[in-house]
């Protein structure tokens, strides 16, 4: 052999040293990758459900969240599907990975009671719903809120509007212009507080005025029936929109009329459907699980998954109510084994 195939093995080895070393080292920031789409009816028990089989049924999707290494962070393409995003954009402000876990839970609990909630009342039910109030999860450093309100108080009202909801707040922050100031009431340990802060523009729509806060809905739930939704360790508000169609499927509505649908977006309980992230994989987790229709948030949800869809059929929805609707479109299909 020689000395220069030997120095190509070496050096070969050497790289290959290197590249492993990178693999497993951590990096500062974080990767989202695709997690095949699964169905939801085996992991949805209702009192009193009649399943079908007529091949279809209701999927969630999942994103895969791993801590980056620094070789995926130096060539993120190494994984298909994946997208590299800062620890900002995964954590709230001084949230650790273990806190964050716990909150993401806590999220996927309410989603599961708020779609079951929104599935029993457009069929008729009885559900009581409280509204205690909403939290703060979380505050932006580099927001304008970051020393004015803290993780923990309660929004009580804005403007001298009460605010009981997430949409409240919304909607009365929505009233102002970038730039403009409003006026946030809090309850914080007990006391109220009022703080005046400036609005500035969202990123990627910035004719959206944000304060730069992290917001939970703080509510109880009353259900006529027995709903029961393990998902193991799958965490996030996202499978809210899911979780409601399968309820009703699972009640004897043909709602996937024979087709495989996948749906992702954040339930409020008055139906209307928000936006979530990691649409990218999400598209991309339901292609590969042979997906038929994917139910997303309009906007740039939507625009996102068209990205990456191929010939499955996306349907963008800002409500409950218009996803039955299109789904009630759709030929019925009774192929499928």
């Amino acid at each position: 052999m020689t000395r220069f195939f030997k120095l190509l093995i070496v050096t070969g080895c050497a790289l290959f040293a290197v590249a492993a070393f990178l693999y497993v080292l951590p990096s500062d920031e974080y990767i989202l990758l695709p997690d095949k789409a699964r169905p939801l009816a085996p992991q949805v028990f209702v009192d009193g459900e009649r399943r079908d089989n007529d091949g279809g049924g209701i999927y969630y999707v999942a994103v895969q969240i791993d801590k980056a290494s620094v070789l995926e962070k130096l060539f993120p393409g190494i994984r298909e599907g994946s997208t590299l995003v800062p620890a900002s954009a995964i954590r709230a402000p001084g949230e650790s990975d273990a806190e964050h876990r716990q909150v993401e839970l806590r999220a996927m609990a309410d989603s599961q009671k708020i779609g079951a909630a929104v599935a029993l009342k457009s069929l008729g039910y009885p559900v009581r719903v409280k509204v205690l109030g909403t939290i703060l999860a979380g505050v932006d450093p580099k927001g304008p809120a970051n020393g004015k309100l803290e993780p923990g108080d309660v929004i009580i009202a804005v403007d001298g509007q009460a605010t009981k909801t997430l949409a409240d707040i919304r909607r009365e922050i929505r009233k102002h212009k970038p730039g403009e100031t409003v006026q946030v009431e809090v309850r914080r340990e007990g006391k109220p507080k009022t703080v005046a802060i400036k609005t500035v523009p969202e990123k990627k729509h910035p004719e959206v005025p944000i304060i730069g806060v992290f917001l939970q809905a703080d509510s109880r739930i009353s259900l006529p029936r027995t709903v029961r939704i393990d998902l193991g360790q799958v965490g996030g508000p996202s499978a809210g929109l899911a979780f409601a169609l399968d309820v009703m499927e699972e009640l004897g509505n043909d709602i996937d009329r024979g087709h495989r649908v996948a749906a992702s977006g954040e339930l409020e309980l008055d139906g209307t459907v928000l936006p979530v992230g990691g649409l990218k994989q999400k598209t991309i987790g339901a292609k590969r699980a042979g997906v038929d229709v994917f139910l997303v948030p309009a906007g740039e949800n939507a625009k996102d998954a068209r990205r990456y869809a191929g010939s499955m059929k996306v349907i963008p929805v800002k409500s409950f109510r218009q996803a039955l609707q299109a789904l009630a479109t759709l030929p019925e299909e009774r192929s499928k084994s």
